[in-house]
């Protein structure tokens, strides 16, 4: 009897082979489809500053949908993030409070526009400022923001109404801290 010689074949098991190809593939296309989401719909963006308080706070991690404006209309109440007027560079987060054609007046804190008193539920008394800016007629293709903390932000009553082509998109989504993980509103 012969004797029988064990494959001493120093090869990759083709099955292994197979299984290694099928994970780089299946991560390269998550990949490519994670860099689409971000740079085309989706941008992580960090709220820096308090001028959006109780909602959002300094240093929380947001996505802002930056395409959703392309098939609808900015709506009183979207919270925008936004190029800075007077220095571009620099990017805001602030709510819509009126767009354009709309008639705005701040009466010792009270905002009106087009003579109707906002509820504003999102905007804590200990928050409210209580100075006045006289009424303005919004302009077309420019929306009026306002930050939620009003005593303690700069907005549309420093610096005038935003255009359209400042706006970079539209806060939507919460990711960190982790305990308000969730949709803005």
């Amino acid at each position: 009897m012969e004797p029988t010689s064990q494959p001493t074949d120093n090869t990759p098991n083709p099955s292994k082979l197979f299984v290694l190809r099928a994970w780089m593939r299946d991560l390269i296309i998550s990949l490519g489809i994670s860099v689409f989401f971000i740079i085309f719909l989706y941008q992580p963006v960090k709220v820096e500053g308090t001028s959006m308080l109780p909602g959002l706070e300094d240093q929380e991690r947001i996505f802002i949908n930056k395409f959703v404006y392309r098939w609808e209309a900015i709506n009183r109440g979207d919270i925008v993030v936004f190029r800075y007027p007077r220095d571009t560079s620099k990017s805001y987060i602030k709510r819509v409070i009126a767009v354009s054609g709309d008639r705005v007046i701040i009466d010792k804190g009270r905002v009106y526009v087009n003579g109707k008193l906002l509820q504003e539920t999102y905007v804590p008394a200990a928050y409210i400022d209580f100075r006045s800016y006289p009424e303005i007629v919004v302009p077309e293709g420019e929306f009026f923001v306002l930050g939620d903390h009003r005593s303690m932000s700069n907005d549309s009553r420093d610096f005038g109404p935003v255009d359209d082509s400042y706006i970079t998109g539209k806060a939507v989504f919460i990711y960190w801290p982790m305990e308000k993980l969730g949709l803005l509103r």
